[in-house]
């Protein structure tokens, strides 16, 4: 790069947060400045925000007062995980992840699967290149609306109700911000998975509103399956699916299915993004906490690098982005892998292995 060119600046802020978060967002953020300075076409500046379990169990806060403001000062969020043993579950994801998300419009959740080079799934004949999967995930409402209550508790007629709200405007920009989406990709497939049959209401209105968007969209080839069929046609005929849309709750569950499908939870990327783009988005992979592992050092970070990846995509680096997966396939073909991929690295091993291609993809490409 000329010393006269002026690096593009994207600011970042990274939450560890709980159990393996902290780990592997050190681990992102370790590869991330690796390709920067290597790239020298951009600038990433980081600040990390110390939100937890342990900030809650201190303060009966995870987020301070202000907090969502200083969030929206940067162009993307980092996020690790949240949860912990002695916080009930429920606590801990409405306390900062969905105080996060909501909030922020991040209505789009976004999940690639992929199978890497040099790793195994599961499924005796999908090879390197079979899964080639994108899950849209409805992130704002449904399922986790949050709305409902309990009365009588304790008592033998104690009643729980868990409200699935659907409006109109968040199912169909969702729906058209799937087509949108097929509609880049090479096979410009969608699929819309719904669970009509039983949910008479809120689903229908799913299925009514695909059909109607999707006349939008003609170059688009869609079809729509019930989530307990899609189940089996994820795993009996993967080769027929591309990208997939569905409601909060369905689609999370699938996405862990898909994740598992490519080989393991350890490499899933997720992306809560407003297409808007007036909030900053937020990257995480799927993970969680996993505490059984947590300080152990042998946390997969391939799902924080491709999280990282996308979060650049974002921000308009495909071509670093591009670079530094190809770095992460690199290695795991190698067979530089966490145990969880078959391996016997531990986190750093894997970090400064891709630290370690990044320099020798830049060093090649400078002497071409």
């Amino acid at each position: 790069m000329s010393p006269m060119a002026t690096q593009r600046v994207h600011s970042i802020a990274t939450l560890g947060a709980d159990g393996i978060g902290p780990e592997v967002v050190d681990a992102g953020v370790q590869v991330l400045r690796k390709l920067a300075n290597l790239d020298g076409t951009f600038k990433l500046e980081f600040k990390d925000y110390d939100w937890s379990s342990e900030t809650y169990k201190k303060t009966g806060k995870y987020i301070p007062d202000g907090g969502l403001e200083e969030l929206k000062k940067h162009d993307a969020i980092l996020f690790g995980a949240v949860g912990a043993p002695d916080v009930p579950d429920h606590i801990s994801l409405w306390g900062l992840r969905l105080a996060i998300c909501q909030p922020f419009q991040q209505y789009a959740n976004v999940r690639p699967t992929k199978i890497f080079r040099g790793t195994e799934s599961p499924l005796r004949k999908a090879e390197h290149g079979d899964l080639d999967w994108v899950i849209v995930r409805e992130n704002s409402e449904g399922e986790y609306a949050g709305q409902g209550g309990r009365s009588h508790r304790g008592l033998p007629w104690e009643v729980a109700t868990e409200v699935a709200i659907f409006t109109r405007h968040a199912v169909e920009r969702l729906i058209r911000f799937a087509f949108e989406l097929a509609q880049k990709r090479e096979r410009r497939s969608l699929t819309v998975v719904t669970k009509s049959n039983a949910q008479r209401n809120g689903m229908v209105m799913w299925d009514e509103i695909a059909a109607e968007v999707a006349k939008d969209f003609p170059d688009v080839k869609w079809d729509k399956m019930l989530v307990d069929a899609m189940t089996c046609r994820m795993v009996l005929d993967p080769r027929s699916l591309d990208v997939i849309v569905a409601t909060n709750l369905h689609a999370d569950i699938l996405s862990d299915l898909a994740a598992a499908l490519a080989g393991s939870i350890g490499i899933a990327p997720t992306s809560n993004l407003d297409p808007t783009r007036q909030n900053p988005s937020m990257f995480e992979p799927i993970h969680g906490s996993a505490f059984d592992i947590t300080g152990k050092g042998v946390a997969n970070p391939v799902a924080t690098f491709w999280t990282a990846a996308e979060m650049l995509i974002w921000l308009g680096e495909e071509e670093a982005a591009k670079k530094m997966m190809d770095c992460v396939e690199a290695v795991t073909e190698r067979g530089i892998r966490t145990r969880d991929l078959g391996g016997s690295a531990g986190t750093k091993e894997v970090t400064n292995a891709v630290c370690a291609e990044l320099e020798k993809a830049y060093g090649s490409s400078k002497q071409t």
